[in-house]
């Protein structure tokens, strides 16, 4: 898997005793994003699907909304100690439909792997206009199928498998047909991968699919679906507060502490089918 693992030699200590064993590690990086010549933003993230990751990154900000919107991106040219190519700043290149990003306005700073939005400069950016809405009657799913999301997501989790220190988002038909998965450190980093990966398979907006994630689900996690048109969210953890407000207000089915026989759904329970 290249850069998404790193190798660390660490002392495995019990009662017992003590040995030396090698670790496989979650690889983190920055990756910086720019217009042109001007930096955006720089995040820290797991190497990897950069493209899907900067396009989800700019549905989420509203800057994008279909493939067109996208002419380009590329790595810039960056090399590290060792004059190897560090893969770690992009360039967009804009088109015609696309809401060009106030640059200086931009978030220039680093934002952690934990953390998707602290870089915004005020509460009132927050939350952005979402391209789609939800239909109301889009997007059903059978409770069954619902449940048994966070096992599939688990089962295919292939880094996580390998270094127990990453997060999963997994893009699923109302069927519970596995579409699209992808891991990160972060978990706002896993979602926009998935987001972007649809939006470059020309699959936006996501009326009918379900976006189940591995953590907690956090206000910047719905805006995230909201902004790519997914009517259903589902976490194994808990949502915060303003996660619930923001999915009652948008239209969107939070669906959280989702575990073996039960599932809590805090907003529009309708397109969840129970017996």
């Amino acid at each position: 898997m290249g850069r998404k693992i790193a190798r660390r030699r660490i002392v495995r200590a019990t009662l017992e005793g003590s040995r030396v064993r090698e670790e496989k590690l979650a690889g983190e990086e920055p990756l910086e994003i720019r217009f042109g010549h001007t930096s955006y933003t720089t995040s820290m993230r797991t190497p990897g699907d950069d493209f899907d990751m900067v396009t989800g990154f700019l549905v989420g900000e509203g800057i994008i909304s279909a493939p067109e919107h996208l002419v380009s991106l590329r790595y810039c040219a960056g090399t590290d100690e060792a004059g190897n190519q560090t893969y770690n700043v992009i360039e967009v290149q804009l088109g015609p439909g696309a809401k060009h990003p106030d640059l200086l306005a931009a978030r220039n700073v680093v934002t952690s792997s934990a953390c998707g939005i602290c870089g915004t400069n005020s509460i009132d950016e927050v939350r952005k206009k979402a391209a789609f809405a939800p239909a109301p009657d889009a997007g059903q799913v059978e409770l069954e199928t619902l449940l048994g999301l966070p096992d599939t997501l688990r089962e295919s989790q292939q880094l996580f498998s390998a270094t127990g220190g990453v997060h999963a988002a997994g893009l699923f038909s109302a069927s519970g047909e596995l579409l699209i998965l992808r891991e990160d450190v972060g978990r706002h980093n896993a979602v926009d991968k998935v987001i972007g990966a649809a939006l470059r398979e020309g699959l936006l907006p996501l009326g009918d699919a379900v976006l189940q994630v591995s953590g907690r689900a956090s206000f910047e996690l719905v805006q995230k679906a909201a902004m790519a048109g997914i009517p259903v969210l589902a976490a194994v953890s808990a949502p915060s507060s303003l996660a619930a407000d923001l999915a009652e207000e948008s239209g969107l089915t939070l669906a959280a502490f989702s575990r073996g026989r039960s599932v809590n759904i805090y907003t529009h329970a309708h397109r969840v089918i129970t017996a």
